[in-house]
């Protein structure tokens, strides 16, 4: 038990030195909750034209399906929030993560850091990580590990750090010692429901990606449905209303990642000149930015549809 104690601290104190903002570990197995929530989350068609979604659901609920001998899930938390805003008050908004560089380099060369430092300090582990872009059930297993709890809005929310942080998992075949979940506190708060434009919040801190203003306009490929002109607040690339309204993000202090910095320009960009982009502009201000992910036609329909909302 002193060794599992020994290496399980080892690791933080590791993932600390990385820049990680967190640590947990947890047992690795199967998530008999989480696979009923996502089973009635897919049955209410919440993933809208997520159909990925619905694929490798053995993988999503059991880390074993993905890792070969898996016995811990170390959940890593990085921070990303910044106070940086647009200069000119009528630009478009996007999300807080994607003024920086696009994260999932960032996070996965730290975590094939981390598992470097263990290999070279614990003999032999095998192990992968993950980050965002796998049927990983990330948001519970950083809950299981107690790095924060599933909020009313489905996001993980850390009582040291709020929400704004990206959430990384690295799946390794040693055992460790695990930590415990920690207590709920969002109470009867409901500030999150409330303010989302479009209601997507459901019950059962459950998000519907049909009314999501985050799905709507970077994984949907469609037209946006009209019942949201008017409701989209400017935004034309992922939302944070449901953030910048939880209590706990009053602890959110501002990302120390040099890679997170916005990128040259981008705060700069008037409203007329992001309605100016064309497709080289667009290519060469974000290649390295998670915008990309909705590419040039989706942030042009994006932009056409909250215009058409200021008519």
């Amino acid at each position: 038990m002193d060794a599992l104690i020994t290496r399980s601290s080892m690791i933080k104190t590791e993932a600390i030195r990385l820049g990680f903002t967190g640590c947990g570990i947890s047992r690795a197995g199967f998530l008999p909750d989480d696979a009923q929530r996502l089973k009635q989350w897919l049955e209410a068609h919440y993933q809208a034209g997520m159909s990925y979604m619905e694929n490798h659901f053995d993988k999503r609920t059991d880390p074993s399906k993905l890792v070969e001998g898996a016995k811990s899930v170390i959940s890593v938390i990085l921070n990303y929030y910044s106070s940086a805003r647009p200069r000119d008050p009528e630009a478009p908004l996007i999300s807080t993560y994607a003024y920086g560089k696009d994260y999932h380099d960032v996070i996965r060369k730290k975590l094939n850091g981390l598992l470097r430092f263990m290999q070279d300090s614990m003999g032999p582990v095998s192990g992968r990580g993950f980050v965002d872009s796998a049927p990983v059930l990330d948001r519970a297993w950083a809950a299981r590990s107690g790095l924060g709890w599933i909020g009313k809005n489905s996001n993980l929310i850390s009582p040291e750090a709020g929400s704004f942080f990206f959430i990384g998992t690295l799946i390794v075949d040693i055992p460790l010692q695990y930590d415990n979940p920690i207590t709920d506190f969002c109470g009867d708060c409901n500030r999150c429901i409330r303010a989302c434009p479009t209601q997507a919040i459901m019950p059962g801190r459950k998000i519907d990606a049909n009314r999501c203003i985050s799905y709507l306009t970077i994984e949907n490929k469609g037209e946006i449905n009209p019942e949201f002109t008017g409701k989209f607040q400017n935004r034309v690339f992922g939302c944070d209303i449901c953030q910048d309204v939880c209590p706990w993000n009053r602890k959110s202090t501002q990302n120390n990642e040099e890679e997170f910095k916005p990128l040259s320009g981008l705060l700069e960009m008037t409203r007329q000149e992001w309605y100016d982009l064309d497709e080289e502009k667009f290519r060469t201000t974000f290649a390295h930015s998670p915008v990309k992910r909705a590419k040039f036609s989706g942030l042009r329909r994006n932009l056409e549809f909250i215009d058409s909302g200021d008519e």
